[in-house]
């Protein structure tokens, strides 16, 4: 009966522990490119020039093509996700 190297394994944890750091790494927010008036989600161009009708929206999810749970100040939202326990909370 033939054995398995380890060594399959080793490098396959290598490659998601890799992939977990730099998804990790940043503290900037996600940034999306939105129309400020209907909040939906507009290609990268529209932000990029002063000819673009967007406006770059940062942090929160897109669902169902708008933007919810975010805002458009980057200093006043925090990235989550592994480690990123930058909330606050109210008392």
């Amino acid at each position: 009966m033939r054995r398995m190297r380890s060594g399959v394994v080793v490098l396959g944890g290598v490659g998601v522990l890799a992939a977990t750091l730099t998804a990790c790494g940043s503290d900037e927010p996600d940034r999306r490119c939105v129309d400020r008036v209907t909040q939906e989600k507009l290609p990268n161009y529209e932000c990029k020039d002063s000819t673009g009708h967007g406006t770059y929206y940062y942090g929160g999810k897109v669902k169902n093509g708008k933007v919810t749970g975010g805002g458009y100040d980057k200093a006043s939202v925090s990235r989550g996700g592994f480690g990123g326990g930058h909330g606050s909370s109210g008392g």
